[in-house]
């Protein structure tokens, strides 16, 4: 389906029984909502109905050019529309790598549409931002970072070769098959592009302007992450002063939706159903 927010039109892909409590999927870098597809039938199951956007920069209709408009406070406002357009009030907030970020903003600035979150892989940005400031693991993890925010070189690389460095990348999720569900989506015209202006328009300002989380909240980390190390994981429970779960999964990677999807679903529901 299709979703008018903002004057933007984003691609949604929606799930589950019509009369279920709404449950909002925002996916990370370099995937779009796909990515929830193996997690969504355990959470239909359970009755919920799930909407899963492809976000600012992915769906071609909500690719504006400039990366300023990718900063977050924007990102946030696109989930707050969609909740908006989709008539839900609140919702159950999950999110992944830059869906997280989205999630832990939306839930601190917005506590009253959310009524619990799930973040995956990427905790609070103030816990990633301690360990990057004092964790040099974490700063070697994050510095891919660098190439991503430069215009045009990053597209070069990623792309070249028939994307063969963003396959790389991804090679995380599983087969050949996966990764092109991925990857093959970036080589449209303008497409990686709007992913990477995340990066672009990322800044510490907005991400210090992220305050505590006041909803229940559970954080669902994988110890073979390359990205998040144990530091920044752990510092996460300091940003949440509402109920909380932190759910470490062994000898997964970063991509979670992908490679551990029902233990994720196991996560996401016994947050929905109170259980901490």
């Amino acid at each position: 389906m299709r979703v008018e927010a903002r004057g933007l039109t984003f691609d949604v892909r929606a799930g589950g029984p019509e009369g279920g409590d709404a449950v909002l999927l925002l996916h990370g870098f370099p995937q779009h909502g796909g990515e929830w597809d193996d997690v969504v039938p355990a959470l239909h199951a359970a009755g919920l109905r799930t909407y899963a956007p492809d976000q600012r920069g992915y769906s071609p209709g909500a690719r504006p050019a400039e990366p300023v408009a990718y900063r977050l406070p924007e990102l946030v406002a696109d989930a707050v529309g969609v909740l908006d357009a989709l008539g839900v009030d609140a919702g159950h907030v999950v999110g992944h790598d830059w869906g997280a970020v989205v999630g832990w903003a939306l839930a601190a600035r917005h506590p009253e549409r959310v009524r619990t979150l799930t973040a995956v892989s990427v905790p609070h940005p103030a816990a990633f931002g301690y360990a990057l400031a004092n964790d040099r693991r974490q700063q070697a993890r994050s510095s891919y970072m660098m190439l991503f925010r430069k215009p045009g070189k990053a597209e070069k690389v990623l792309l070249a070769w028939r994307a063969a460095a963003l396959r790389r990348l991804l090679s995380g999720v599983g087969d050949a098959g996966r990764v092109a569900r991925y990857a093959e989506p970036m080589r449209q015209p303008g497409a990686l592009t709007g992913a990477l202006n995340w990066y672009r328009a990322m800044s510490g300002r907005d991400l210090k302007a992220v305050g505590p989380v006041r909803v229940p909240t559970t954080y669902v980390w994988s110890e073979n992450d390359v990205a998040i190390g144990r530091t920044a994981a752990e510092a996460c429970a300091g940003h949440v002063d509402g109920d909380y779960r932190f759910v470490a999964l062994p000898g997964v990677t970063h991509w979670i939706p992908d490679e551990a999807p029902a233990p994720l679903a196991e996560a996401i529901l016994a947050r929905v159903r109170g259980v901490a």
